[in-house]
């Protein structure tokens, strides 16, 4: 389709230099060349489209048809061009975000509504899971997760840093006592994260300069992130939760960080997509959108 288009534009120059020779200079070409790019069309439509002279050319019935619908033709393509480019220019249009439930209700959504306030044309979808979300399986423009994607075909950005800390509210910690050292957890009742039939039962600290790893035991598990964060807030047992999670609970002491000296691992959120060549304008701008609001609370 590109070489017809690129006949039609020639054919119309010839058309509107009047001659083979003065369409060729306005091309920088040769009139030679201007000849055999007519014969050639004329070949292929299988009619004469013009008759020419030494020094002009008139249009036959079939040329005149033939131009008018050309210029009808390069007349849309150069709309649909134009129109493009306006929305390259104006972000609008679909994007669908995936998010760990926590984060997405609580840090994530209020971010889109702050998007949206500035990007009223783009529309955005949410899809909050705590099983993990695929960017490509889910027909996600955007998936956002905790550490790194195992699959390397797909591009991940890092939006944000953060750790995992080991919390309690004040009136379990008032009866069952704060943890002085990660083995006093051995006596205590901890809350567990599922994911699928793996139970997170050993949880991680930097003791004496060195990884140690702690088998912890409870009552209660949970799959669900905000379930678990519930269950310390209501003094249930300790937890092991994203410092993004709890800030306000910190702030506000309705937790209280335990073992922190000891310091769990690093945690950090990546941004993942597809591909980084072909972001539409609405996906470029939603992810410059998010790494300045993280960005700004570092």
């Amino acid at each position: 389709m590109p070489d017809e288009i690129n006949d039609l534009r020639v054919f119309a120059q010839m058309v509107d230099a009047g001659s083979l020779s003065a369409a060729a200079r306005q091309t920088d070409g040769s009139a030679a060349a201007m000849s055999r790019r007519l014969a050639a069309l004329e070949k292929r439509l299988g009619v004469r489209l013009v008759t020419r002279t030494s020094r002009r050319f008139d249009l036959t019935v079939e040329g005149a048809l033939f131009h008018e619908r050309a210029l009808a033709i390069l007349q849309a393509v150069d709309d649909a061009e134009a129109e493009i480019s306006a929305q390259a220019r104006v972000p609008q249009g679909l994007v669908c975000i995936g998010a760990p439930s926590e984060i997405g209700r609580k840090q994530i959504a209020p971010l889109i509504e702050a998007f949206s306030d500035q990007y009223p044309d783009v529309e955005i979808r949410l899809v909050l899971s705590d099983i993990g979300l695929d960017v490509i399986d889910d027909n996600l423009d955007v998936a956002l997760r905790i550490g790194l994607p195992p699959d390397t075909g797909v591009i991940a950005k890092r939006l944000l840093s953060s750790r995992r800390i080991v919390c309690a509210a004040p009136d379990y910690l008032a009866r069952c006592g704060i943890p002085q050292t990660p083995a006093d957890l051995a006596g205590h009742d901890c809350i567990r994260l599922v994911r699928g039939q793996r139970v997170f039962d050993r949880w991680l600290f930097q003791e004496d300069g060195r990884r140690r790893e702690i088998q912890v035991r409870g009552t209660l598990s949970t799959a669900s992130g905000e379930v678990l964060h519930d269950w310390a807030l209501k003094g249930r047992g300790l937890a092991l939760k994203a410092l993004w999670d709890i800030e306000d609970d910190l702030r506000n002491r309705r937790l209280v960080e335990c073992l922190a000296p000891y310091h769990c691992d690093e945690i950090e959120l990546y941004a993942v997509f597809a591909n980084r060549q072909y972001l539409s304008p609405r996906v470029r701008v939603f992810l410059d959108f998010v790494q300045q609001a993280f960005n700004k609370r570092t």
